[in-house]
């Protein structure tokens, strides 16, 4: 349960500085807030959902490579949140709309491929993708509230800090599947 909430927050952490930025550069009303935390939440549940299914039906073809698999993918997701720049597209301009949705969609695609590795996770692949759909809900109406309050000066240590998470959980993840931990 542990590493799906460490996973819930770490790919929440992108849709948090987006959501940040848009409460402090743009100023949404709370049903703007809310749009923005719902599409986040959805999309960043139905993601994983999809990458789920298809690491079920690629499961039984790499079963004995899956730990290695997860700790590539989540690695590099990890290292591309650390760059700082996921998000930055959708951020820059108020999201209302279709820009909404396409806004939910690509900052959910880390999402996807952090779903393919839920098997190896060890837990209920709907919890863990319920659990990241309400962690991201949270913390994008969190993140809109915030940024009308503070800026969005923590919106890139927020999508740093998500970066580490993933990189540990799929170092954990490789150092559990081949006798180290």
């Amino acid at each position: 349960m542990t590493e799906a909430l460490l996973l819930a927050l770490a790919l929440a952490m992108d849709a948090f500085a987006v959501a940040l930025t848009q409460g402090a550069k743009f100023r949404p009303d709370a049903r703007g807030g809310l749009a923005i935390a719902l599409t986040f939440g959805v999309f960043q549940a139905a993601m994983p959902l999809a990458g789920w299914v298809i690491g079920a039906v690629a499961l039984i073809y790499v079963e004995a490579v899956d730990h290695w698999i997860a700790f590539g993918l989540l690695a590099f997701l990890g290292v591309r949140m650390l760059g700082g720049h996921v998000g930055e597209e959708e951020a820059s301009h108020a999201l209302t709309g279709r820009a909404l949705l396409l806004a939910g969609v690509a900052t959910s695609i880390d999402a996807l491929a952090a779903g393919i590795t839920l098997p190896t996770l060890g837990v209920a692949p709907l919890l863990a993708v319920a659990l990241i759909g309400i962690v991201t809900f949270a913390m994008s109406a969190g993140g809109v509230a915030l940024g009308r309050v503070a800026g969005d000066t923590w919106g890139e240590w927020a999508e740093r800090a998500g970066g580490v998470i993933l990189i540990a959980l799929g170092c954990k993840i490789l150092a559990e599947h081949t006798g180290y931990l």
